[in-house]
């Protein structure tokens, strides 16, 4: 959870912020978990995503950090990593096989990275209006799969 948190914030002490606040998040929650909706896994990755990205969008201070900080590995090898750990049983993995290589990329950037559509674009290098249609199109596609 704390690598998730660290490609998202780009920071490692937000990093270890958002991961206890996830985790706290958790345990106040925890009656509202649905094993018939996704896995626990699932669960725990999706709030931690949320609270990232609700970090992201309150802080108003700019954001410095060290060089041992930035992450330099580049995003097709960082998008290929994710996939690659992903358990070839996994119904979210077999999903994943059905779309486009573009299409698994760009939601993997969101899901994994927590890139926006704009910094999707940027880094995959394709047009914004390509890179929402993709994810659409590539997340009703799931979203079918999985129910």
């Amino acid at each position: 959870m704390l690598g998730v948190a660290r490609r998202m914030l780009r920071r490692s002490d937000l990093a270890e912020d958002a991961v206890q606040d996830a985790l706290v998040l958790v345990w106040r929650r925890a009656g509202q978990f649905d094993p018939a909706r996704g896995s626990a896994k699932g669960w725990l990755y999706t709030i931690l995503r949320n609270r990232c990205l609700t970090m992201l969008r309150s802080e108003e201070r700019e954001v410095t950090s060290d060089a041992a900080d930035v992450d330099l590995t580049p995003v097709p090898e960082v998008l290929a990593s994710a996939y690659g750990g992903l358990d070839d049983a996994t119904g979210l993995r077999q999903c994943l096989d059905r779309l486009d290589g573009p299409t698994r990329d760009a939601i993997l950037a969101s899901y994994v990275l927590g890139y926006s559509h704009g910094e999707i674009a940027g880094r995959l290098d394709s047009p914004l209006g390509t890179i929402k249609a993709r994810m659409r199109r590539g997340l009703l596609k799931l979203r079918e799969c999985l129910s």
